[in-house]
């Protein structure tokens, strides 16, 4: 966007602030005598300097002390912005124009990088997405987990050397546009407003062909979409992953309905799409945002696609849990692995482990693993990869990491060398933390996905006796506010066990 570009879009919707990136204050405006930034009316507009970047990616700045989100800003633009919805300490405010352009301000190549709203850093170059990222986790580690800036082992964040179509997997819903139209694309941000967008730049080259394959097949069978509103309709999503290693594709189109007419045909067609491995349906018919259905009736194929990580392979079927960015996952849990620093010898858990990636990853140079997930079918799946890389010396537990975890040690008194943990965005059951301190580990390898819970986390476990000695970045979400954080823990050699 050039200076003096007119802006429109949806308003963000967070408040919490990521970083505290020193850069000059703008806000330069005319006020009303008397007349402060909190108290601005609806619609007003005003010049903002923005300084920093809030947890849904929105621009954030202060006039007068009170502080504004405006969506779509970059770190070091001056603005002009709408007033739009005031609280007592903040507020939120439309971008309308980018008066001074921030040096790391870049034209986003995606036409629907606005109204999407799924890559909240489209705007800014890909370097300078990396420095708030860091600085991000950097933050979070001194504000909530206590540590000092100039104590913290951090290394170089790990960045993409191409930031574009690594996503091994995209979800589509289809609807209609105000002509009628079949449309498919993401939901506007905070909504369920379709916007149309069939070749993401994220996602995979493929997913174009797929998406207009089945769009033609609707509109010539007149099949319908699903409306939300009056949950009527059949079509509702369409399911494309991919294995970047092997070039296998599967194709799972969600329906809300117990068939879908003239499914041969489909499955047919999609057949001519270069890697079609698997075409299958997800039945749900259920009144609920949830995408997936429970059941998968298969059309064409195993039921599942294949590739590796490393040198493990993994069946992934529809409803398996698998990283979105298997370029990155690779040197992330290569991390992982080296944080590890296993000899051959050890006995190690593996929290929260899901399909059992980081397990069969750790288990090539392990004694032992055992790994705890609470989704049944990713423990199917666990096992499964185990038995198809010929791995016996892994182990899976269905059940929560906070019960499983005390409830085996309580039983065989084994105490792990290593355990890995990669916890959703939550991060760590309290229980399970208590636990991890009783059975006292050497090493302790934290995989998060939220530097604030991993901040909160950490400083159980410094407390507890442990020592952090690497924090390492992985950028997994190029273009996406989100980061990967890899963490290594060691028994403090001041601790008394």
């Amino acid at each position: 966007m050039q200076k003096g570009h007119k802006a429109g879009g949806r308003l963000p919707a967070g408040k919490q602030m990521l970083s505290e990136t020193k850069l000059p204050l703008g806000g330069q405006m005319s006020l009303e005598s008397g007349q402060e930034a909190g108290q601005l009316r609806k619609n007003q507009e005003f010049t903002l300097a923005i300084e920093d970047l809030n947890e849904d990616g929105a621009g954030v700045g202060r006039l007068d002390g009170y502080i504004w989100f405006v969506k779509d800003a970059v770190i070091g633009d001056v603005v002009r912005a709408r007033a739009m919805k005031m609280k007592k300490n903040y507020g939120f405010a439309r971008l309308m124009e980018v008066l001074t352009p921030s040096p790391d301000r870049t034209e986003p190549p995606c036409p629907a990088a606005r109204p999407c709203g799924g890559c909240q850093l489209q705007a800014m170059r890909y370097e300078a997405q990396l420095r708030f990222k860091e600085r991000k986790i950097i933050n979070n580690l001194v504000r909530i987990g206590g540590f000092k800036e100039e104590e913290l082992p951090m290394l170089p964040i790990i960045g993409m050397e191409h930031p574009w179509r690594y996503r091994n997997k995209a979800q589509f819903p289809f609807g209609r546009d105000k002509d009628g139209n079949i449309i498919a694309g993401f939901y506007a941000g905070r909504s369920h407003r379709i916007v149309p967008c069939e070749d993401c730049l994220l996602g995979v080259e493929e997913n174009r062909r797929v998406l207009e394959i089945i769009k033609d097949f609707m509109n010539r069978y007149q099949i319908s979409t699903y409306d939300e509103e009056s949950h009527t309709g059949l079509v509702r999503h369409a399911l494309i992953r991919k294995g970047f290693k092997t070039g296998q594709l599967m194709v799972c189109l969600i329906i809300n309905g117990r068939s879908l007419p003239h499914s041969d045909v489909l499955a047919k067609r999609l057949r001519d799409v270069e890697g079609m491995t698997s075409i299958s349906l997800s039945i749900n018919q259920e009144r609920t945002n949830v995408i997936m259905g429970k059941e998968i009736v298969n059309l064409w194929g195993p039921g599942y696609i294949e590739d590796f990580i490393g040198g493990v392979r993994y069946q992934i079927s529809p409803l398996s849990f698998y990283q979105v960015n298997p370029v990155q996952t690779e040197k992330l849990y290569g991390e992982a692995l080296a944080y590890a620093g296993l000899t051959g010898d050890e006995i190690v858990w593996d929290l929260y482990c899901g399909i059992g990636t980081i397990s069969l990853f750790l288990a090539q140079k392990a004694r032992k693993v055992y790994g705890v997930e609470i989704v049944p079918q990713a423990i199917e799946d666990a096992r499964r990869n185990a038995s198809i890389n010929g791995i016996e010396n892994a182990e899976f537990f269905v059940g929560k990491a906070e019960e499983v975890l005390p409830r085996e040690f309580a039983r065989t008194g084994e105490r792990a060398d290593v355990i890995v943990v990669d916890p959703p965005r939550k991060g760590c059951d309290s229980v399970c933390l208590e636990t991890i301190l009783k059975m006292e580990p050497k090493r302790v390898v934290y995989v998060s996905c939220d530097s604030a819970t991993l901040a909160r986390d950490l400083r159980v476990l410094r407390d507890g006796g442990y020592e952090v000695t690497k924090v390492r970045g992985v950028d997994q979400f190029a273009q996406g506010i989100h980061c990967e954080v890899c963490v290594k823990l060691e028994r403090s050699r001041n601790k008394i066990f």
